[in-house]
């Protein structure tokens, strides 16, 4: 039985039987079931190239230690000066009530005033103190050169009362103040408090 001449080109493929659908042969695109294009690139959401950023950049800088020293030290002092001008204020106070009950209230009113004013003062510089604490987190240079004239003034103070204190509590006080001004002083004037003050704030 012959299937037909092989060299037909209108017959079936050779070792395909007659009477079958001819079936498309094997690894050859076009036959079949149309086979998914390959992805383009452009179509759709394009991917992101990675982002190239210098070593550092957009991340926060770590306050230094000497500055975070310096900061604490001024909320210490703040709490010693808010102290002193409450206690400053009730002795001047209780000192006005006693010349009032002997009648001799107008003879120590100045003397009063000037203790009302010593307390307010206290409470003014402690006020002073938190606020260049709180500031050191994001305040600029402005901040760092009130900082180093305050603690000079802090630093002349102390001097003065070593000198008046003739051995006693003010001569101790102004030893720890004296310290305490001089951290603070050489915090604000080093490279890194103003490296730190000057950085870029995001």
């Amino acid at each position: 039985m012959s299937f037909g001449d092989p060299n037909n080109p209108y017959g079936p493929p050779q070792g395909q039987q007659p009477g079958y659908p001819p079936q498309p042969p094997q690894g050859q695109p076009g036959y079949g079931y149309p086979t998914a294009p390959p992805a383009q690139p452009g179509y759709g959401y394009p991917a992101a190239p990675p982002v190239q950023q210098p070593y550092g950049y957009g991340m926060p800088m770590e306050m230094p230690g000497l500055i975070k020293t310096a900061r604490v030290l001024l909320f210490v002092v703040a709490g010693f000066q808010f102290l002193a001008g409450v206690v400053i204020g009730i002795a001047g106070a209780a000192l006005q009530d006693g010349s009032n009950a002997l009648g001799s209230g107008d003879d120590t009113s100045a003397a009063t005033g000037v203790i009302v004013l010593i307390a307010l003062l206290m409470l003014a510089l402690g006020s002073l103190s938190i606020f260049l604490g709180v500031k050191f987190k994001n305040g600029g240079s402005g901040i760092r050169i009130t900082t180093i004239v305050y603690s000079s003034l802090m630093i002349l103070g102390s001097l003065v009362n070593i000198v008046n204190g003739a051995g006693g509590s003010a001569t101790f006080g102004g030893i720890i103040s004296l310290a305490i001004g001089g951290i603070v002083l050489a915090a604000m004037v080093n490279g890194a408090a103003s490296t730190w003050f000057n950085r870029p704030k995001y």
